[in-house]
């Protein structure tokens, strides 16, 4: 009987031993709790991914356009035009003692950087369609990155307030420190319903359509145009359910130094506002899992 073949074990080196012996590195991504909550670690970890996709934003938002940046001010002004023909000058509207070119700009300014921030906020999900089915990522990090775009159209459009201002002899106000606090609450408010419509977005397409329809009606529920003072104070209450209240009111005293907005009414403006924000937040989570089967 002739012996079996002797069977030789290839020999390993050292450096290929100590491979086989590492663990293995594995990442487990997990859905994220569908309670309303913001995860401040992840936030900090991706941060650079934030700062790309606000950048990439806003170099697209006026590509390929003719004025390019000048959009965010020709806007607001020939609103102002209108307003101040119609509302300033036939129907005799209250401007809190300001000239109306400058009341009705300063009510322009923090409604169009809403109006804007709500409609980008609402599509960005469905517009990053490509990002969302690939690769991982926060996903709320698109609504916010959208809402922080039109901070430079903003920007841009208060130089022409402050020279409008400067035309008119309107003084800032003594109450100008808490100007930043009434531009976080207009952030607040359109995240929360930028994350709010982004999420039902993705499940039906008829948000695109409904935005402008939606917007035209807040801004007449909004006081862009008038003064809330004017209105009876039972009807003041009901129009502080609206955050932009809250925004455009304090927006006016603190830098034009109007007349101070009711604490009590501006305690529901930012109540409401955070409704939204939560809720908004929410909602969001609980349908973030189907994102990439529904898009």
């Amino acid at each position: 009987m002739t012996a079996p073949p002797e069977l030789r074990v290839p020999e390993v080196s050292a450096p290929e031993r100590s491979l086989e012996r590492a663990p293995s590195r594995m990442t487990l991504i997990r859905p994220a709790p569908r309670w309303p909550h913001l995860d401040v670690r992840e936030f900090w970890h991706f941060r650079e991914l934030f700062l790309m996709l606000v950048w990439r934003d806003v170099k697209v938002r006026y590509k390929q356009t003719s004025i390019g940046v000048a959009w965010a001010i020709v806007q607001p002004i020939m609103l102002m035009v209108v307003f101040t023909l119609i509302f300033g000058k036939f129907a005799q509207f209250s401007s809190e003692g300001l000239p109306y070119q400058v009341f009705a700009f300063s009510g322009l300014l923090p409604w169009t950087y809403f109006a804007s921030a709500l409609a980008l906020s609402s599509a960005s999900v469905v517009s990053n369609q490509n990002l969302v089915t690939k690769v991982y990522f926060p996903r709320v990090f698109l609504p916010f990155a959208a809402t922080a775009v039109p901070a430079v159209d903003f920007a841009l459009a208060f130089v022409v307030l402050l020279g409008l201002m400067a035309w008119f002899g309107v003084g800032i106000g003594s109450a100008i420190a808490m100007l930043p606090f009434f531009l976080v609450l207009a952030f607040v408010t359109a995240l929360g319903a930028g994350l709010f419509l982004s999420a039902v977005n993705v499940r039906y397409r008829d948000v695109p359509y409904a935005i402008p329809f939606v917007l035209q009606l807040w801004m007449w529920l909004s006081p862009v145009a008038y003064a809330v003072t004017a209105l009876p104070e039972s009807y003041q209450w009901i129009f502080a359910l609206n955050p932009m209240t809250g925004v455009i009111n304090g927006f006016r005293w603190a830098l034009l130094g109007t007349p101070a907005p009711s604490p009590g009414q501006l305690a529901v403006s930012v109540g409401a506002a955070l409704i939204f924000l939560l809720g908004g937040l929410a909602y969001f989570r609980r349908s973030e899992p189907r994102f990439a089967d529904t898009i």
